[in-house]
């Protein structure tokens, strides 16, 4: 198993990251600036920017 720690904007490394997935599987805590929507900025903006299906996963 390898880790990579990236510097930048989660959603821009993120979306960078999954560039050849299939998929991208961020979790999700309901705060911040989308409360209604029940999801954070970086799920809101992987929505747009990635190209691949976004599942996003609640936290306990």
């Amino acid at each position: 198993m390898t880790h990579e720690v990236l510097t930048g904007h989660p959603v821009e490394e993120l979306a960078r990251a999954a560039e050849h997935a299939l998929a991208v599987v961020v979790g999700r805590r309901g705060r911040g600036g989308y409360t209604g929507m029940r999801m954070g900025s970086v799920v809101h903006g992987l929505l747009h920017r990635a190209h691949c299906p976004v599942i996003t996963v609640p936290t306990a």
